[in-house]
């Protein structure tokens, strides 16, 4: 077996087609079936199976394509590493950030990272989900993450400053006449919540017992989008960090009294290379309310093993 087979087979599960994986990989489409073929004989298991969608990866064939991604991204960071010199960083480079916190900040310092550097392949992912973020981190899968601070942040994580937490009201509610919302104010509110395992519901949730106001969902969503936006309708209030509002709604947020905020955290894998690094250094010279200089060495920091 070749890293070049997990490569091929990993394109195939992506594109659900031998055709377009060999588009993708401008390779002859014979030699992407041969490839897929000669890996399933030696493995002595089908990979995939036909549908009338396209192939589909099989049981046996998802659990091999995780691993196998593991080993590809891998590869390349051994080859990034190698050929990466102070001045031109090359190959890959994945970050994961929870939703709203930081989000406002990092495509500022990813833009700087890729004018500096515009042989660095970079790949985002936003995951509302602590546990999913945990999952990636198990898999090896990511080289950076921008988090929000929780009760089991490593001690070594990197603080970058804070996210600030505002609620969103209606069209027309009396209290947008004022600077901040009381958080008594809410008590009887219904609310527009988020899915039950993502980060942004835990926070509201937190809120909601910690201050002794009311649980009543009007509704749950996935994004933060959707909650500004149905929020502002009227159907309930909601509750999110200032950088997940998306423009065009400001008029219908305010900060909170007593002012909300939340620890925002950078952490690299363990073996951070200067991609990393630079990157963490990149969102400390930006803005963060709360700022704190509060970190080790950066091949120290390891990414975590639960969120």
């Amino acid at each position: 077996m070749s890293l070049r087979q997990y490569e091929y087979a990993l394109a195939v599960a992506e594109e659900g087609s031998v055709t377009a994986a060999a588009e993708r990989l401008r390779v002859a489409q014979p030699s992407v079936s041969q490839q897929i073929r000669g890996l399933e004989r030696d493995l002595g298991v089908k990979l995939f199976a036909r549908t009338p969608t396209g192939l589909v990866p099989t049981t046996v064939g998802r659990a091999f394509l995780r691993e196998a991604e593991v080993a590809v991204r891998a590869s390349r960071r051994a080859r990034a590493t190698a050929r990466a010199g102070a001045e031109d960083l090359v190959g890959e480079l994945v970050v994961a950030v929870q939703m709203g916190f930081g989000t406002r900040r990092l495509p500022r310092a990813l833009g700087e990272l890729r004018r500096r550097h515009p042989r660095l392949e970079i790949t985002v992912f936003e995951e509302p989900s602590a546990a999913e973020l945990d999952r990636m981190c198990r898999r090896g899968a990511l080289d950076f993450a921008l988090m929000a601070a929780c009760d089991r942040t490593p001690s070594d994580a990197h603080r970058l400053g804070d996210e600030e937490l505002v609620v969103v009201l209606g069209e027309g509610d009396p209290r947008l006449a004022s600077e901040r919302v009381e958080l008594s104010d809410l008590k009887d509110e219904p609310w527009v919540r988020f899915d039950r395992d993502g980060t942004l519901d835990a926070v509201l949730t937190e809120v909601i017992r910690d201050h002794g106001l009311t649980a009543a969902t009007a509704a749950r969503v996935s994004q933060a989008a959707t909650a500004v936006r149905w929020a502002a309708e009227g159907l309930g209030v909601t509750l999110l960090p200032a950088s997940a509002v998306p423009p065009g709604h400001e008029h219908v947020v305010r900060p909170l009294a007593p002012a909300l905020t939340r620890p925002v955290i950078a952490v690299l894998r363990r073996d951070a290379g200067p991609a990393e690094r630079t990157l963490l250094e990149l969102l400390r010279r930006e803005n963060w309310p709360g700022s704190a200089q509060e970190s080790v060495a950066p091949e120290s920091v390891p990414l975590p093993h639960s969120a």
